[in-house]
């Protein structure tokens, strides 16, 4: 028997794409998460949150006494083959993926999965499961067939299927041989034309190659560059790239701990996630996301027409996104609540200022951009800063987006003075005197008023604290490095980072903080601080201990190469939302950093 059948969901999970939808695959060949016509749409494929209703909201190939599986991907693409093995040796391979190729001037990117299965050994016999949902799990679809298609009503967004194989059979759900290869797409509710098999076939072959292409592009370090690619692939299926809008990560409320409530909803543009995501795929030479979101970052500042920026849109610039649980979905395991929209859109976060300066800067700099920044931008790059000056010394949510405190945290106050830095730094490229001066004395002021706010005196000499009001610490504080803020050397961030390590430390793991916040004290590690633990451990000369411990956080992903928000540190079992764009960019920038150079194997 195959020894998945009985266990419970996890986070062993596959993501597939094409930058318009994405799917997630569990390791029994089942597509388990896929929301239509986007990202944040409707998810037709929920079983990953249907609680004990697994054969509802999935798609899944099955065949008869199944032993084993086993999967991997193509090389260099997120094309996923999954093997199936039966107790007679008989076998099938499945080819899943989203279509993603340049055709007829434009690129090919449809709200579609396309599914290919291929018998390989013995005489297999095949179980189809289709069973789409709509209304976020209230209802199954209902459905018509024809010869060669079956047509899912699902809401607004009618689907359909379209296969070469027997269709009668397929619908039933019942066993059937299968004696040759079959083909599925599963798009939009229109004929399918051409030859099923030689057109499927071509899409295969195409989008291999156009993934293939876009990762040999990309100038990855000599150390762990299977691990590299494979988070650079999943970071640009987080794009959606009709807007160049990046989503956090493909999932709803997969709680950061067991039974915690901490259970939100990911699939929006955080223009925090974003700004780390871009600043990752920038240092592997990604300039097509970086564009994009660059793209996407001006149409955000022009309809916020001067006025405060929000920490998080929809992929389609939308500000609005209403917080409502999804009562028929029963959640991960079992524990909902199941959260659509995100209420932390009207939160106060001031760090999203700097957040927009700093990748927006480049553009005045890059000479390979298509299209450079100009003066036009800087204006309206200016309105940002106005608020980042305006916002350095108030309170707000801060990052980790307490929902029910306010307080003038360090983190937020230092990407304010990232802004009116940069701003400097752009206004002297475009031989704007007077501008430069006025933002670097602003950034100076800023600088004092943290060295001063911020600062916890203690026996030992002191630290920074993570707001003005409190001596509390926080991860965020070890960022200050990286926003160049401070150097490594700086006695006040060794002194800070001491005390850090000190108080958040778990082992190999790390706390974004260890204080009780509106739910009560963290359980879990979060991801992205134990990278920002071995980045400093890197800039502080323990280079030894930071390669030992980022080979143990690799060593936690899961097979397909991947992370989650949180990690439990005392099991190592990932929770949070899946694939986050925060934990593989930590992936990323620590391979970067402490890998060895290139020139040594020249």
């Amino acid at each position: 028997m195959d020894r998945n059948v009985t266990m419970q969901p996890s986070l062993e999970l596959w993501p597939i794409g094409n930058c318009q939808v994405s799917g997630l695959l569990d390791e029994r060949a089942g597509l388990v998460w896929g929301c239509v016509p986007r990202i944040d749409g409707d998810p037709v494929f929920c079983a990953l949150l249907n609680g004990e209703r697994r054969d509802a909201g999935v798609w899944r190939f099955e065949i008869e006494d199944q032993v084993s599986s086993s999967q991997h991907y193509v090389r260099n693409t997120p094309i996923l083959v999954t093997r199936l093995e039966a107790k007679d040796g008989s076998a099938v391979e499945i080819t899943d993926f989203c279509p993603r190729f340049e055709r007829s001037g434009r690129m090919y990117r449809p709200v579609a999965f396309v599914r290919i299965v291929r018998p390989v050994a013995g005489a297999p016999r095949l179980k189809v499961t289709l069973s789409p949902m709509h209304g976020h799990g209230e209802h199954l679809a209902e459905t018509t067939s024809g010869t060669n298609h079956v047509r899912f009503l699902t809401g607004d967004t009618p689907l359909r299927l379209s296969t070469d194989a027997p269709v009668g059979t397929a619908l039933a759900g019942k066993a059937y041989r299968v004696e040759s290869d079959q083909h599925f797409f599963f798009g939009p509710d229109e004929p399918f034309s051409g030859n099923i098999r030689s057109e499927l076939r071509q899409m295969e072959e195409q989008t291999r190659k156009y993934w293939q292409l876009w990762v040999r592009g990309l100038a990855t370090p000599l150390e762990w560059q299977d691990e590299v690619i494979r988070c650079a692939i999943t970071l640009k299926l987080c794009q959606h790239e009709e807007t160049g809008a990046i989503v956090a990560a493909l999932t709803t409320s997969i709680p950061e701990a067991p039974g915690s409530q901490r259970n939100w909803d990911y699939r929006y543009c955080w223009i925090r996630d974003s700004y780390y995501t871009v600043q990752a795929l920038n240092r592997l030479g990604a300039l097509d996301v970086l564009e994009k979101y660059l793209a996407y970052l001006r149409n955000i500042i022009a309809d916020a027409r001067g006025g405060q920026i929000q920490p998080l849109y929809s992929v389609m610039g939308e500000a609005q996104l209403t917080e409502r649980t999804a009562d028929a979905l029963a959640g991960y395991r079992g524990m909902g609540p199941v959260r659509i929209g995100n209420a932390a859109y009207h939160q106060i976060q001031h760090d999203c200022y700097g957040q927009i300066v700093m990748p927006t800067a480049q553009a005045f700099f890059d000479r390979r951009l298509l299209r450079m920044a100009d003066d036009r931008d800087f204006a309206s790059l200016e309105e940002v800063g106005e608020m980042a000056w305006a916002m350095h010394d108030q309170p707000d949510a801060g990052l980790w987006e307490f929902r029910t405190r306010q307080e003038v945290h360090t983190y937020s106050a230092a990407m304010s003075w990232a802004a009116c830095d940069r701003l400097a730094r752009v206004a002297d490229h475009l031989g704007k005197a007077d501008r430069a001066s006025l933002w670097q004395e602003r950034a100076d002021t800023i600088r004092a008023t943290i060295d001063r706010e911020a600062w916890v005196e203690t026996p030992e000499g002191g630290h920074y604290g993570a707001s003005f009001e409190s001596d509390y610490l926080d991860a965020s504080l070890l960022q200050l490095v990286e926003l160049r803020f401070c150097e490594p050397d700086d006695p006040r961030f060794r002194s800070t980072f001491a005390e850090v390590e000190k108080a958040l430390r778990r082992g190999e793991h790390m706390l974004r903080y260890a204080k009780e916040d509106d739910f009560g004290a963290p359980e879990t590690a979060f991801n992205i601080c134990t990278f920002w633990l071995i980045d400093a451990l890197a800039r502080s000369g323990r280079t030894a201990e930071a390669r030992e411990l980022f080979v143990t956080m690799l060593g936690h992903t899961t097979r397909s190469g991947l992370l989650s928000e949180d990690m439990d540190f005392e099991t190592g079992e990932l929770w949070g939302n899946f694939p986050q764009t925060y934990s593989l960019v930590g992936v990323i920038n620590c391979a970067g950093l402490l890998s060895k150079n290139w020139n040594t194997v020249r």
